[in-house]
């Protein structure tokens, strides 16, 4: 597309002619194509660093939620053993300490260490809830039979 413009300047007189054509800094249909097949030819490079920074983040906040709750003396904290507490502390400053040094560190590997500090944690979570709660994961699975509604 091609516009020729005419201005005039009605104080000087001045005259000036400009001409706008449409095809300065377009992509040309060619470069479109190729850029349409670079980004299909990254997206599976894409979606595995999407990956590896999504188990790099579930593990770095599993780890640090984990910390601050043994922490806090009015909730979790206060629950566990000493034991239990040292065993959790233990497992999250290995965690962190291996995020630290392993910052390139893969999905998998990521993915691992999570199940390393979960398999340390989740047994004396359980053990904390079943105790504290007289039967509590069987007594949700279970309805009352003893209660009649009518």
């Amino acid at each position: 597309m091609l516009t020729t413009l005419q201005t005039e300047d009605k104080g000087t007189g001045n005259k000036n002619k400009i001409t706008i054509t449409n095809d300065h800094n377009r992509l040309s249909p060619e470069d479109i194509e190729r850029m349409i097949n670079d980004a299909d030819k990254f997206a599976a490079d894409d979606q595995a660093i999407k990956e590896k920074v999504e188990s790099r983040s579930e593990l770095e906040s599993y780890a640090y939620q984990m910390k601050s709750q043994i922490g806090d003396n009015e909730k979790l904290g206060g629950k566990l053993s000493d034991e239990d507490k040292v065993s959790i502390e233990s497992a999250v400053e290995r965690a962190i300490e291996w995020l630290g040094n392993n910052q390139d560190a893969s999905t998998e590997e990521n993915k691992e260490q999570k199940k390393e500090l979960e398999s340390v944690v989740q047994p004396i979570i359980s053990k904390l809830y079943s105790a504290g709660g007289e039967g509590g994961e069987q007594a949700a699975e279970e309805p009352a039979e003893d209660h009649d509604e009518l």
